[in-house]
């Protein structure tokens, strides 16, 4: 389906142009369109509407990357996560503000839940600590990457996972001394 990808990419790249100067909520379909001189109607072939075309920005550029490359672990995982939000951060910045019903928010909890899985069913054999463990994990993630990326000159990633590391194996040190 290589006219389909032409057209998505075009959709895609529309939205990426507009969302550099316009919040999402202010963003139609129609302005989308305008933007790449499509029809509403090769849109509507293709999306449900604007929440799924940015899920499929971030299917086509991060998720089908990730699936095709080999990562040693979780945490090599998460960093090509940040350098990839860092590198389309004027998009994400604005797509991560999106709250509620089919938001990046929600599809990002969604996409990362099968990592979060796996990590999780590695520290705890009790299920219902695993899935506290995801929702945490999650929700953390998520904060600490949008208050990273919404930062008037956030610090590039490799700053950014270097503090977050000291930061989680300090934590971890800490904790287990408090256990001892």
């Amino acid at each position: 389906m290589p006219d389909s990808n032409i057209t998505k990419r075009a959709l895609a790249q529309s939205l990426k142009e507009l969302m550099a100067c316009r919040p999402f909520a202010k963003i139609s379909v129609a302005d989308i369109c305008q933007g790449c001189g499509m029809s509403r109607k090769s849109f509507y072939y293709h999306f449900q509407d604007k929440y799924a075309l940015v899920h499929w920005i971030f299917d086509a550029e991060f998720v089908q990357s990730v699936r095709d490359a080999e990562h040693e672990n979780s945490w090599e995982l998460f960093r090509a996560l940040c350098l990839y939000f860092y590198r389309e951060r004027t998009f994400y910045r604005c797509a991560l503000q999106v709250q509620g019903q089919n938001s990046f928010q929600e599809y990002f909890r969604e996409v990362t839940a099968p990592v979060m899985e796996t990590v999780a069913a590695e520290i705890f054999v009790d299920s219902r600590d695993r899935a506290f463990c995801i929702t945490f994990f999650a929700d953390a993630i998520l904060a600490s990457v949008l208050r990273w990326l919404s930062a008037a000159a956030p610090e590039p990633p490799e700053q950014y996972l270097e503090r977050l590391h000291r930061l989680l194996v300090r934590g971890a040190r800490q904790v287990l001394e408090d256990l001892e």
